[in-house]
């Protein structure tokens, strides 16, 4: 069968590696086409996978809107031409080739916010699969799993830390660390959304540095980190869950990182202005289950921050969560590759339901530790 497979962000490279990987190595035909936007690229270029590019993409909130026509008129002349069986994807580019060349379609989505994708999606897509936490309800074909997109390659039955990590950062074995990650807030679903402001940001790298060492990923390159006692975080991009599993702190004012956080578990923060009553279902669930924490003020993320460094309980804590959680949670890339060798019927898949919790599988239930 021949598959293709979208890859817009860095973290849909992460989501689609191990599937695209098993169905290759199962003798089929596999493509995967990718914007050019942050470090896709690299990361497809590290894991070997079989990809072409259709357009770039910037961290300017207008970028994409710019270039959206010259992606269309690059991904469905390809499309046609590779002839698939089935598509996945999480947006339009996926459902609109589907529809054009009339294939199957399966999209993996997990941001409730981001309607105005759904609104054009979803009529063309066979089946929709998100996350059993996901808040919204998106038609007849929405089916739900236990767990996250990160499950797909932070389940511990496809991911083991790789502690030399260590080596590359240029800390000891012993040495505790922090990552703070910074959101460039240039996509569409982030219009009318914030995180910390400049001011901010540097004030929280010089608060932590006190405490720790401080690596720095900045999605936008705007920060002057001569200024601070912080180091970049210049380890190549396929190492940063390495990293991230052997960090004592995580604090972000972005997304996805702070799932794969709660799912490493290694403590995380998230403060932007999404947190809040009408939050995204992950981050409600993941806090309440002790995984990770959402703070809206920004003195309020710098006095737990300091309090979760000089915990020496926290790293034994937060494994027996993490491990605990995990047993209830499906590994992801299994899902794909079933959906995949059944042609997109998703109702043959055994951890998707409509409703509720897959059969098999019990939701969390945190316990006081």
């Amino acid at each position: 069968m021949n598959y293709v497979f979208f890859t817009n962000t860095p973290a849909h490279v992460h989501l689609y590696k191990h599937a695209v990987e098993r169905l290759a190595r199962a003798g089929h035909r596999v493509r995967v086409l990718a914007r050019d936007y942050g470090c896709t690229v690299d990361l497809l270029e590290y894991y070997d996978l079989p990809y072409r590019v259709y357009g770039s993409c910037g961290t300017t909130k207008y970028s994409l809107a710019r270039n959206l026509p010259g992606h269309y008129a690059r991904i469905l002349p390809f499309v046609r031409r590779f002839d698939p069986d089935l598509i996945f994807g999480m947006g339009a580019y996926a459902a609109h080739s589907g529809a054009l060349s009339r294939t199957p379609t399966v999209l993996l989505l997990d941001s409730e916010p981001t309607s105005l994708d759904h609104f054009i999606s979803r009529p063309f897509a066979r089946a929709i699969l998100t996350p059993d936490a996901f808040r919204k309800e998106l038609g007849k074909n929405h089916y739900r799993f236990a767990g996250y997109k990160e499950c797909a390659y932070l389940h511990p039955d496809v991911f083991r830390p790789n502690p030399a990590i260590r080596e590359d950062l240029g800390v000891g074995p012993d040495e505790p660390y922090a990552i703070l990650r910074f959101n460039a807030f240039g996509s569409h679903h982030d219009v009318n959304h914030s995180g910390f402001t400049p001011r901010e940001r540097y004030r929280l790298i010089d608060r932590l540095a006190r405490h720790t060492t401080v690596f720095v990923s900045d999605e936008g390159g705007r920060l002057d980190l001569e200024r601070t006692a912080g180091r970049p975080f210049d380890a190549h991009p396929a190492l940063l869950h390495d990293a991230l599993a052997e960090a004592r702190l995580l604090v972000a004012d972005s997304q996805t990182i702070v799932t794969e956080a709660g799912l490493l578990g290694t403590p995380a923060i998230r403060s932007n202005s999404f947190v809040g009553e009408n939050d995204m279902g992950n981050f409600i669930e993941l806090e309440r289950a002790g995984l990770i924490e959402n703070v809206a003020e920004f003195e309020g993320v710098v006095e737990r921050a300091e309090e979760l460094l000089a915990d020496p309980a926290v790293p034994e804590r937060m494994a027996k969560r993490r491990r605990e959680y995990l047993e209830t949670k499906v590994n992801l890339t299994d899902v794909i590759v079933e959906v995949a060798e059944n042609e997109g019927n998703v109702e043959r898949v055994g951890a998707v339901s409509k409703t509720g919790t897959p059969s098999g599988r019990t939701r969390y239930l945190p316990t006081n530790d």
